[in-house]
């Protein structure tokens, strides 16, 4: 495979073969760029293709009953619906957990259920079921708990429920510990004895698949609000955007695009969404921020009324509480990571001398330490975890990581140092002693070291499809769109923009991000970096010669026209080519 080496990525050319790609552009009548986007990813036959732009439900989603304890819990809720028993959700506090409770609240509580739910606060309670939560369920008489998006890991709390005769059913999607809990029904497409033919679920997709076989024996039709929960809880939670996932991310676009609910409406107006047809990107950047900044630093349980509430006052009234909290989230998140970065620019923590950045602060939100390591995995290219230090000597983290490292298996095969963890591949969340750091850093940095190469540790980017600036047309951006939904495991795409050169000097705007006006074969398009304030002074110096730029195509709207831009993700000049 032919690379080029950017400023900041190496550049993984596609490799097709032409032929294969007009043929299949003239068989779709569709652009290029676009089925070559396609082949690159895999997808070089009609049936691939067809198979992937054009979702539905019979062959992308299977039923609930594959689903493993589901026909135990659902008889059990049915139980508890018919004898007036009380039902406590217990769920979690970002997207995926207030949307699956409030889920939960909005198909139960028709069906005559005495249903309550509690989600945990960040830092008083910690996350996921306790054994505290169990005894006070307990007293005040709850009969049944159903856990959305956590408890796969709560072996303590399953016997506390045992003990006290309260009917424990779990709903999650997070990796076991090789084990699960007593409950009595365990709902996870990941425990290893669920033959469930998809793994990808979020937590709320998982709750959803409960409800629809719950639903369907009773022979009724779930509230349409569950698909537009479905799609954000899903959106949110970054799980892959293939199969099942697609189909319903589509469907739930399709529905609130169709008849929007006051949540959604006050959310876009809150995040500035000015696009006609809401898409999954406007989701996922702009919408469930704000939600779960309710559960980074306060209490998440008015987000479940603010999903499902129907009262504009109190929605509007949540909402603008959601937007405030999400702008100090900023803040804060920029506090912390400056702090890192001087702590790293002054020596204090060196990226280049280790393959594993780790590293504490007192004073660290915990409800915002996973977004700084999102972002330093970015910025140096690593795995890397962020703790919050607490006063008694305790190290609460969130790790986040490259493709090539399994995070969670690298926990377990050290969880000797560990009190608890809990998570997925590329993210997981941990408390342990803080005088364990060191050690742990020291470990997976070996680790790292033997096993991986380095080609797995550079940071790199595959290019999708070349792309002329006399692509960029508004038929291009309909065709693309037909890739939507785009988030994990369906980015969007990105195009390689061969020798082209700057109209004009460039501009920084807000210190960080530079912007510039470029020309390809009589063709002019702006041009902008988000948060790469350093290729300013080398655009500025680099003149008119001709150089490369990888970037993503979008569709701007604003005041009700549109128009097509350029989001540069990294330059590189023309000797960079390998």
């Amino acid at each position: 495979m032919q690379t080029i080496q950017g400023e900041k990525y190496l550049w993984k050319l596609p490799s097709v073969e032409q032929d294969k790609v007009f043929k299949l552009a003239s068989s779709y009548n569709m652009s290029l760029p676009l089925v070559h986007t396609l082949c690159t990813r895999g997808m070089v036959t009609k049936e691939a293709i067809d198979s992937f732009l054009f979702t539905s439900f019979s062959k992308d989603v299977a039923h609930p009953s594959l689903m493993h304890g589901a026909q135990r819990a659902v008889d059990r809720i049915l139980k508890a619906i018919e004898t007036g028993e009380k039902i406590l959700v217990c769920g979690d506090y970002d997207v995926d957990g207030i949307t699956s409770s409030a889920m939960m609240m909005e198909c139960l509580l028709p069906l005559g259920a005495q249903i309550n739910f509690f989600l945990p606060h960040r830092v008083r309670n910690g996350y996921g079921l306790s054994s505290k939560i169990i005894k006070r369920a307990a007293e005040n008489d709850y009969r049944v708990v159903i856990t959305v998006d956590n408890g796969i890991t709560a072996f303590e709390p399953a016997q506390e429920a045992l003990k006290l005769g309260i009917d424990l059913i779990i709903t999650d999607h997070h990796r076991s510990h090789g084990k699960t809990p007593e409950a009595y029904a365990v709902i996870n497409p990941n425990q290893e004895v669920c033959e469930y033919p998809f793994k990808g679920l979020a937590g709320v997709g998982v709750a959803f698949k409960l409800l629809w076989f719950l639903y369907e024996q009773l022979d009724k039709e779930l509230p349409d609000k569950v698909y537009e929960l479905l799609m954000l809880g899903t959106i949110a939670d970054v799980v892959p955007l293939e199969g099942e996932n697609r189909y319903w991310v589509r469907h739930g676009l399709e529905q609130v695009r169709k008849n929007e609910s006051l949540a959604i409406k006050v959310l876009k107006e809150q995040g500035r969404v000015s696009r006609p047809k809401l898409n999954s990107l406007d989701v996922g950047f702009c919408l469930t921020p704000q939600i779960n900044a309710l559960g980074r630093l306060e209490d998440a349980r008015e987000g479940v009324a603010f999903l499902i509430g129907k009262d504009h006052t109190t929605t509007a009234r949540v909402g603008k509480i959601l937007y405030e909290l999400n702008q100090a989230r900023r803040k804060i998140e920029r506090t912390i990571l400056d702090e890192i970065v001087a702590r790293v620019e002054s020596g204090e923590v060196d990226p280049d001398k280790g393959d594993v950045i780790v590293i504490g602060g007192r004073g660290w939100k915990p409800g915002v330490i996973g977004l700084v390591a999102s972002r330093l995995v970015g910025l140096y290219g690593k795995p890397t975890l962020v703790f919050h230090l607490t006063k008694d000597g305790k190290a609460k983290g969130s790790c986040r990581s490259i493709d090539a490292f399994n995070i969670f298996d690298a926990l377990a095969e050290n969880k000797d140092l560990i009190d608890q963890f809990g998570g997925h591949s590329q993210a997981a969340g941990l408390s342990m002693p803080a005088k364990n750091l060191d050690e742990l850093r020291e470990r997976l940095s070996k680790k790292i070291k033997e096993t991986l190469n380095a080609d797995d540790l550079a940071q790199k980017i595959i290019i999708d499809a070349p792309l002329n600036l006399s692509d960029m047309t508004q038929t291009f951006t309909h065709d693309m769109a037909l890739l939507e939904p785009f988030g994990h495991r369906n980015p969007q795409p990105t195009f390689w923009i061969k020798d082209v050169v700057l109209v004009k000097p460039p501009t920084l705007l807000k210190e960080l991000h530079p912007k510039c006006t470029i020309f390809l074969d009589g063709v002019i398009k702006p041009l902008i970096f988000f948060n790469r304030p350093e290729l300013f002074d080398l655009l500025t110096k680099w003149g008119d010669r001709p150089f490369h730029v990888a970037a993503n195509v979008t569709q701007n709207f604003w005041q009700g026209r549109s128009s097509i831009e350029l989001i540069g993700v990294d330059i590189a000049w023309p000797e960079g080519l390998v």
